[in-house]
Formats: structure tokens, C-alpha cells, sequence
């Protein structure tokens, strides 16, 4: 024979309004829950706000002249180019004219220093190796240190492991997703290697 207690249990539940006090309980409890929730991803949003605005990313680019690489006599170079290389002093020279070393030949007619060949007013040329050479003029510190000052936080991967001016200048004059409009199309498709603060127009659509 079941207990008292449970006997009275079950007639409490099979009346309605015992029913409904349960379940206004229960949703008074879900909706204070939601906006428990909803308050502390605000705040916890603002305080990242607050936090991005007061704490800037540490960056740790140096632009001093002065490096161990040029002490050597070994350079660093753009690597890639099938026709043209940029050494880390910013010479441009043709890759048959690059010396074992890593530098290019500084004695050829045609290498040349802190070249901006084939690039526009802002900062985009069409020639990944001419925009490396252009951004490693010593007069372009202030405004990639201008960009890397206002870099959004989605860049932070992107940078925090350049430790110099060259491959800060190798890393903005690759194409990014700030050379592209749509996913798949260049905004600029002849200048798309930009060491500029800001990225080329948006094509017209």
C-alpha cells in the first residue's frame, strides 16, 4: 500500500492549478535565466570594448638600420619572385643579379634602391617586389607604425610575429583578404600588393 504522502501527491498534481502554479514557476525561472544571461554578455562585451580601447596590441616591430643580417654581409630577400628579388636593405634587382649571399648586386645598372616602379599614390603597385622595396623606405616608418596602430584586432595573427621592418613590409604587400572584394575578385586587379594604410577602392559592382 503506497504512502500517505504519495497519495497526496498525485492528487495535487491531477489538479490544473497546481499544474499551472508549476509551470508559471517554471517559465518565471527560464525568463529571469535568459536575462541574467543576455546582462553578462553585455557587460562582458563592454569590458572587451573598454579593454581593446585601453589596451592596444603590443606589437614588437623595430625599424632600427641597424641589424645583424647587414653585420654579416648575409640579406634576407623576397624569395619568391621569378624575375625580380627585394633584399632587406631595398635594393630590387633582377634574380640572375642576386649574389650568394642574399643581396642583390648593388654594382649591376639595373638594381636599384627603395624602388617604387609600378606603384600608385596609395601605396598599391602591381609588382609584389617593387611594393616590398617602396615600403622599406626609412620615410614610410610612420605610416606603417600609423597602421599598425589602428590594426584591427583580426590583423593580430597576422603581425605579431613580424619582428622588423622587412617582414612587416613582406607581410602587408602580400594579398590578403583587404586586397579582395566579394571573396573572389581583386579590388584593384592590376595594384594589389599595397603597403598603404588602407586598402584599394572597391570596385564598382
Amino acid at each position: 500500500m503506497p504512502p500517505c504522502g504519495a497519495l497526496l501527491c498525485r492528487r495535487l498534481l491531477r489538479k490544473r492549478w497546481v499544474l499551472g502554479v508549476v509551470f508559471g514557476l517554471s517559465l518565471v525561472y527560464f525568463i529571469s535565466s535568459t536575462f541574467k544571461q543576455e546582462e553578462r554578455m553585455v557587460r562582458d562585451r563592454n569590458l572587451l570594448q573598454v579593454q581593446e580601447h585601453e589596451q592596444p596590441i603590443m606589437w614588437k616591430v623595430k625599424f632600427s638600420s641597424g641589424n645583424s643580417s647587414q653585420l654579416s654581409n648575409q640579406c634576407r630577400n623576397s624569395v619568391q619572385g621569378k624575375l625580380l628579388i627585394t633584399d632587406e636593405l631595398g635594393y630590387i634587382c633582377e634574380r640572375k643579379d642576386l649574389l650568394v649571399n642574399g643581396c642583390c648586386n648593388v654594382n649591376v645598372p639595373s638594381t636599384r634602391l627603395y624602388s617604387c616602379d609600378s606603384c600608385l599614390p596609395n601605396g598599391c603597385c602591381s609588382v609584389y617586389e617593387y611594393c616590398v622595396s617602396c615600403c622599406l623606405q626609412p620615410s614610410k616608418q610612420h605610416l606603417l607604425e600609423r597602421f599598425l596602430n589602428r590594426a584591427a584586432i583580426a590583423f593580430q595573427n597576422l603581425f605579431m610575429a613580424v619582428e622588423d621592418h622587412f617582414e612587416l613590409c613582406l607581410a602587408k604587400c602580400r594579398t590578403s583578404s583587404q586586397s579582395v572584394q566579394h571573396e573572389n575578385t581583386y579590388r584593384d586587379p592590376i595594384a594589389k600588393y599595397c603597403y598603404g594604410e588602407y586598402p584599394p577602392e572597391l570596385l564598382p559592382v
